[in-house]
């Protein structure tokens, strides 16, 4: 349930939803996500499964990747990821950040809005909610 999310917000998670659906293969690709930057542009990428685990590479990585590619990454204002469960999941779930992305996150989109699984649906949540006294160089 997506109903209590802006429209703005709901048209990032049916981008998600749609990187994913097109792009999904069992074993490769699984999670999808979308980012909006405060220009307007839209980002998405799709999770890239490896046969060596730790060389995988999350949905949130790539699409922060493309937007970085693009030189917009510091202006990102959205981010969602979405997870297919199959080739026939009607609407791919939306999924909370893993602990990699959330750093990721904290680095390129420190104000950024977080679309999260909530107990009423989704909801918005800011990266300090989710990485609290996360690490720091200084």
């Amino acid at each position: 349930m997506i109903a209590m999310l802006e429209e703005r917000q709901r048209l990032l998670v049916d981008m998600a939803r749609d990187a994913i659906r097109t792009r999904y293969s069992a074993g490769r690709h699984h999670v999808g996500c979308a980012l909006v930057t405060r220009s307007g542009r839209i980002y998405t990428g799709v999770h890239l499964e490896c046969t060596i685990g730790r060389i995988t590479v999350c949905a949130e990585a790539v699409a922060i990747g493309a937007a970085a590619t693009a030189g917009d990454a510091a202006s990102i204002a959205a981010i969602v990821a979405v997870r297919q469960q199959g080739p026939d999941d009607p609407e791919p779930r939306i999924v909370s950040p893993c602990g990699m992305c959330r750093e990721m996150i904290a680095d390129y989109a420190p104000d950024a809005e977080i679309i999260v699984p909530g107990p009423d649906g989704a909801r918005i949540a800011s990266v300090q909610t989710l990485l609290p006294e996360r690490y720091s160089r200084s």
